[in-house]
């Protein structure tokens, strides 16, 4: 249920953009936001501020863009988003006792704290990277290949880089006790 409420956002804006365009895949993914931010909470009973952020940026950048029939606006969405992150993931090293990654509900990771500040600092440049990219390809390339980036780049890279931390992670990874029959 968590991960279709995930991609909703992200199947609605490629359906919608396959079929129709820019414009309408914009409004699909303020709607899709929209409903994944009330499923997630009802399903959970609380607001989650990642889908929130996305569901602002959205909806002020996507009004914009069709207000002014400019998709350049909502092509700055995962930049601002992926930039929020960053600045909090950041801003943590400085504000708090532990870094904001070490802060989420961990059942699988028991890490030394100074691996949590690694992980976090990596993330944070990873967003940092992705926010760069984004905008790069946003201004300086055609609008098919950005929806591509959208759809499948940053999903990918995502992965990519998760994997690329289990030699670093993989060690800390909590065993379930095994069962006695």
């Amino acid at each position: 249920m968590n991960t279709l409420l995930d991609m909703l956002p992200l199947i609605a804006f490629g359906a919608a953009y396959y079929f129709g365009g820019i414009y309408p895949a914009t409004i699909a993914i303020v709607i899709a936001l929209a409903i994944t931010v009330l499923g997630f909470k009802l399903k959970d009973g609380r607001w989650h501020k990642a889908h929130l952020i996305g569901l602002a940026v959205s909806a002020v950048l996507g009004g914009i863009t069709l207000a002014l029939h400019d998709p350049a606006f909502i092509k700055l969405k995962p930049s601002i988003v992926y930039g929020i992150f960053a600045i909090a993931l950041l801003g943590s090293h400085f504000i708090g006792e532990k870094v904001l990654l070490q802060r989420l509900p961990q059942k699988m990771l028991v890490m030394p704290e100074a691996v949590w500040k690694r992980v976090n600092l990596a993330w944070a440049l990873f967003f940092v990277f992705c926010a760069a990219l984004n905008y790069v390809v946003a201004h300086q390339f055609d609008e098919a290949l950005w929806v591509k980036l959208k759809l499948f780049g940053f999903s990918a890279l995502m992965i990519v880089f998760m994997l690329a931390h289990l030699p670093f992670v993989g060690r800390y990874v909590v065993q379930a006790p095994e069962e006695t029959p």
